[in-house]
């Protein structure tokens, strides 16, 4: 049986236009500023005259290690949105939106699939509303700025070695990661090593997803480390001057994206920090807001629960004062079968051994939601090449953990495939059960939260730094710095640093290669093994395939 394509089935969406759909939420078409038909920003004076309504239920979506199997937590994402609404549930999604490197590289889009989509998808997966686009302009006058300023005499004293602040493209560009700048002689400025991240970790994208409105987003902006003196004393972005020119900048890009399912049901769309080198969640202001006006917010984390939930859980929830009732973990049966030993191309073949050996992963992503004081619901992501006796077994694995997992079709039949886990996600929440905490302190040193994380929910043996990265910590403890949280950059493939490592590994270290300070967002990054903060191109991009067809539609998206 032949299935139609992601693209095939959002170009045949049925769409409604944006301000009805505002109109579900009690979003006035005044308080809309449409892009086009079918997407609008929401404006500031709406979200500020919601800020009195009692929250809903926040329902977290994070998933298993992805494999090359697929998990589909995005798609779960939307179907379990999909599936509340179905079911009678006043119910909001909010995703992240998509960076262009990925879409061009090999991970594709971030828009859900089948018949659990989000749409406009091709609009979503490139340009949207620019707010990417934004957020590189203002990071990049910044770095203008901190040049300019140094080739203007530096009167701020700024050691020109030690200038913090990297550049940014969204685009995955292996070539930009070491560069030097400023060569060509004196009309030119001071020659200085430096180097591109992709836009989605630039600490202007975290902010932005953290800031609670423009007056909060000017003092992180402000609060930026971007370059130290020769005493090491820190060169502050408000130094330079730029925080106002930056604001503005972003001053749309900070206002929330509302955009609508295959089925007509609002969907939030706003930032995309990467969840293995950034903190993987949507903004503050698209999952707050979302929460004062439906009764039933699904969000999702990036990657999986050890990289996304773990971030979502200590890094946003803990800034924004956010607590999750529910939280589900998505996993395949393919997948399952993956990290049981069974190569790609024998998936779609019946092995309920594999299944049961590759549960393991999951059974440890449980646990460590569940040491976050927050009930858990497996979704097993259903494709079509699953037998009943492994779906089963992955369901009987789940109730030894002491937790439900239910089959949800919603790729192949929307919401009607999703209303089965929509119920039983609401059925948890009415128990009333979750007492979330996050798992460390605000006065734990940063060392520590380092080792917490690598131990509780890695289960490494401990963190490996040396003593450059822990005095760099004291030193950052000693300035103010010691009550942030810390933002891991690992491999999402692994709960190791070897992304080849499935299942549920032990006896292993996380080597923290380097650690960095993001003052303004408000947390301090740890680099560990090989990841990289701009990711290459595989040797077959994504981009290949992409072209416009002869009735000028987009093809090759995914």
């Amino acid at each position: 049986m032949s299935y139609k394509t992601d693209i095939e089935i959002a170009r045949e969406a049925q769409k409604r236009p944006i301000q009805e759909i505002g109109a579900k939420l009690g979003i006035g078409s005044d308080d809309l500023l449409p892009y086009g038909h079918d997407k609008a920003k929401v404006s500031q004076s709406f979200i500020n005259s919601v800020q009195k309504n009692e929250n809903g239920k926040l329902i977290l979506v994070t998933a298993i290690n992805p494999t090359p199997a697929g998990e589909g937590k995005t798609t779960t994402t939307v179907g379990l949105g999909d599936g509340l609404n179905r079911i009678g549930k006043k119910a909001a999604i909010c995703i992240r939106e998509a960076s262009l490197g990925p879409n061009f590289g090999m991970k594709g889009g971030a828009a859900g699939g089948g018949y659990a989509q989000v749409v406009p998808m091709e609009d979503m997966n490139l340009h949207f509303t620019g707010d990417f686009h934004a957020i590189t302009s203002a990071h990049s006058l910044l770095s203008a700025m901190i040049d300019n300023h140094i080739y203007w005499g530096n009167s701020l004293e700024i050691d020109v070695r030690r200038v913090q602040w990297r550049r940014v493209v969204d685009m995955n560009d292996r070539a930009l990661r070491q560069i030097t700048a400023s060569l060509g002689g004196v009309a030119n400025g001071f020659p200085r090593e430096a180097g591109f991240d992709i836009t989605v970790a630039s600490e202007v994208m975290a902010i932005l997803c953290l800031a609670k409105d423009l007056e909060d987003l000017q003092k992180r902006l402000g609060d930026m480390i971007v370059a130290y003196r020769r005493d090491r004393t820190p060169v502050f972005c408000r130094d330079i001057k730029a925080d106002g020119a930056m604001t503005v900048l972003l001053k749309d890009a900070m206002q929330p994206n509302l955009v609508q399912t295959l089925e007509n049901n609002p969907a939030f769309v706003h930032g995309g920090p990467f969840a293995n080198i950034a903190h993987g969640c949507n903004s503050v202001i698209a999952t707050t807001t979302a929460l004062k006006i439906a009764d039933y917010v699904v969000t999702e984390a990036g990657f999986g629960a050890d990289l996304g939930a773990e971030k979502f859980l200590n890094i946003k929830c803990r800034k924004a004062g956010l607590a999750p009732s529910a939280v589900v973990v998505v996993a395949t049966v393919r997948a399952m079968k993956m990290n049981g030993g069974v190569a790609k191309a024998d998936l779609g073949d019946e092995n309920v051994d594999a299944v049961k050996a590759g549960c393991a992963n999951l059974g440890r992503h449980i646990e460590n939601v569940k040491s976050f004081g927050v009930p858990v619901v497996v979704g097993i992501n259903h494709f079509v090449t699953d037998t009943d006796a492994e779906v089963q077994a992955v369901k009987d694995y789940v109730a030894e953990q002491g937790a439900e997992a239910v089959l949800s079709r919603h790729w192949e039949l929307g919401s009607e495939g999703s209303a089965p886990l929509a119920e039983k996600v609401v059925e948890v929440i009415e128990k009333g059960e979750a007492n979330f905490a996050p798992i460390y302190p605000d006065e734990m040193p940063l060392a520590d939260k380092i080792n917490t994380i690598c131990q509780k929910i890695y289960r490494a043996d401990g963190a490996v730094m040396d003593k450059k990265i822990l005095d760099q910590l004291k030193l950052w403890e000693e300035q103010g710095y010691g009550n942030l949280p810390v933002c891991m950059a690992k491999t999402q493939y692994s709960f190791s640093t070897d992304p080849g490592q499935r299942g549920a590994p032990t006896g292993f270290d996380i080597p923290v290669r380097e650690v960095r300070l993001s003052a303004g967002a408000g947390f301090v990054v740890a680099v560990c093994g090989e990841i990289m903060t701009m990711p290459g191109l595989p040797r077959v991009p994504s981009a290949e395939n992409i072209h416009l067809n002869a009735d000028g539609q987009i093809e090759g998206l995914f």
